[in-house]
């Protein structure tokens, strides 16, 4: 059984009758990634501008991550059973409520055959009050409702709130490994990855919502990056976290370097041929910015990808999102706001632009070959052929 993603969403109802099975999935906390590295692991640099601490998103003071991948069965299809490769990730944009202590925040839709739910209330207000998950795309439904009972259950009084905000929850196409129209991933499992949400390093690769995705023919999921700036004295952080599944294998592009034409083999086994896939972008920053200047920051994020060879087809789900923990909006009335100019506003333009880049490129080197559903199998970037065609480049020493 193989659904086109936007058929599969226009059945609507007509797989309510299949039993809810799945909630003894391993709720994986580890990955089988012995070899896999990060980029700058790999004597590869991004950019010019350093990275944070982590090359996070989790260097914007407050954010967290936390992940549930649920990796489970194997053979053929059978619907509502498995297998399964799946999971979910949660961003908490900062460690209070949400709901009381609200961020700037805009979005921006680069291509719409996708999903990404509470933007309404972002688009009228310019805030965001939800905490930010993804997952796959048939699992929307069950991440809202387990995001907004972890709401609830924080503020009580959520729906009585002047802006009523609602959770952030992004989607992409994971059919090729995972059993979508079991919809495994659970409410609960929505509400266990927020409650994992920390800060410091994050898991990338094949993990949470990014278990069974992949880019530019290669296994990819998950990745982030960070840079650090400097703006008349100050110091600011630009984080981004990706959910990679778009592009193909000749578009692959890394640090300008052709390395999708160069390695022609290894190419997704079994299954459908390569498709139009999505991207999903989440930007943070602690530079004071308002809703119209996190818009902007949202567009430089698809020159990221485009330096990593995606063109945004006609059949991808592109979609971005930033927000500022600049300043939090406590009520509904403010007594003052602060403001970057935008003078000063191009190094953010840059960081979000190479942050991007790097964590699509850390989202393929952190992943490692998956073998899901009819054995369909997608392999890992072989992360050697990467260095040498790199150091062939002359991008490594």
């Amino acid at each position: 059984m193989n659904i086109d993603r936007r058929k599969f969403l226009h059945l609507g109802l007509g797989f309510a009758a299949l039993p809810l099975v799945g909630r003894g999935l391993r709720a994986a906390t580890s990955s089988p990634a012995a070899g896999r590295a990060r980029l700058r692991d790999l004597g590869i640099a991004i950019g010019s501008l350093a990275p944070g601490t982590y090359n996070a998103i989790t260097d914007v003071d407050g954010v967290a991550v936390g992940h549930v991948t649920l990796i489970e069965g194997e053979g053929m299809l059978r619907p509502g059973l498995g297998p399964v490769r799946t999971g979910v990730t949660a961003i908490l944009p900062h460690g209070g409520d949400l709901t009381r202590e609200q961020l700037f925040a805009a979005d921006f839709t680069l291509n719409g055959d996708g999903e990404l739910t509470g933007v309404g209330p972002i688009r009228r207000s310019g805030r965001l009050g939800a905490p930010i998950l993804l997952t796959n795309t048939s699992s929307v439904g069950a991440v809202y409702d387990g995001a907004m009972g972890y709401m609830l259950e924080r503020n009580p009084d959520l729906f009585s709130l002047p802006t009523r905000p609602e959770p952030v929850v992004g989607e992409t196409w994971a059919d090729f490994l995972n059993d979508t129209a079991g919809r495994h991933v659970r409410p609960e499992h929505a509400v266990q990855a927020l409650h994992r949400a920390r800060g410091g390093s994050v898991e990338e690769g094949c993990v949470g919502g990014g278990t069974g995705m992949r880019a530019y023919g290669f296994k990819a999921g998950i990745g982030t990056a960070s840079r650090l700036l400097s703006v008349e004295e100050r110091s600011y952080v630009v984080g981004v976290l990706v959910q990679a599944n778009q592009g193909r294998r000749g578009q692959l592009l890394v640090d300008g370097v052709p390395v999708g034409r160069g390695i022609s083999d290894l190419l997704p086994a079994r299954g459908s041929t390569e498709g139009d896939k999505s991207l999903l972008v989440i930007i943070a920053t602690d530079a004071p910015l308002l809703p119209i200047q996190l818009q902007r920051l949202c567009k430089r994020a698809a020159l990221g990808m485009a330096r990593t060879g995606g063109i945004s087809t006609a059949g991808s789900g592109d979609l971005l999102l930033a927000f500022s923990t600049g300043q939090k909006l406590a009520g509904e009335a403010a007594t003052s706001l602060q403001m970057l100019s935008n003078s000063f506003i191009t190094k953010l333009y840059q960081g979000v632009v190479e942050a991007t880049e790097e964590a699509i490129l850390n989202a393929l080197t952190a992943a490692y070959t998956m073998v899901g559903r009819d054995e369909n199998t997608i392999h890992a970037l072989p992360l050697d052929r990467l260095v040498e065609i790199m150091r062939r480049h002359g991008k490594i020493e």
